[in-house]
C-alpha cells in the first residue's frame, strides 16, 4: 500500500510541475504575442516612412534634374519630353 501512496505521490508532484510549467508557457506565449504585434507596428511604421524618404528622394531628384544641373542633364531631357508627351495626349484626348 505505501508504495501505491508513493506512486500517487509522486504522480500528483509531476501534474503539479507540468501545471506550472503550462501556465510559465502559457504566459511566454502571450508575451510573444504582444511582442509580434508591435515589431509589426513598428514595421508598418518604418515602410511607410521608408516611402516618404523615397518619395522625397524622387521629388529632390526631379528638382535638380528640372534645375539642369550638369549631373542630370540627361533625366531633364527625358524628364521635360515624358511631361510633352503627357501633355501631347491630354490635349489630343481633349480635342477628340
Amino acid at each position: 500500500m505505501s508504495d501505491l501512496i508513493e506512486i500517487i505521490d509522486s504522480l500528483e508532484n509531476k501534474i503539479s510541475k507540468l501545471l506550472h510549467k503550462y501556465e510559465l508557457l502559457k504566459q511566454q506565449n502571450t508575451s510573444l504575442k504582444e511582442e509580434i504585434i508591435e515589431l509589426k507596428s513598428n514595421s508598418e511604421l518604418q515602410v511607410d516612412q521608408l516611402k516618404q524618404w523615397e518619395e522625397k528622394f524622387s521629388a529632390l531628384k526631379n528638382a535638380n534634374a528640372i534645375l539642369g544641373s550638369d549631373e542630370h542633364k540627361r533625366e531633364t531631357k527625358l524628364k521635360i519630353n515624358a511631361l510633352i508627351r503627357e501633355i501631347d495626349m491630354c490635349i489630343s484626348q481633349l480635342s477628340e
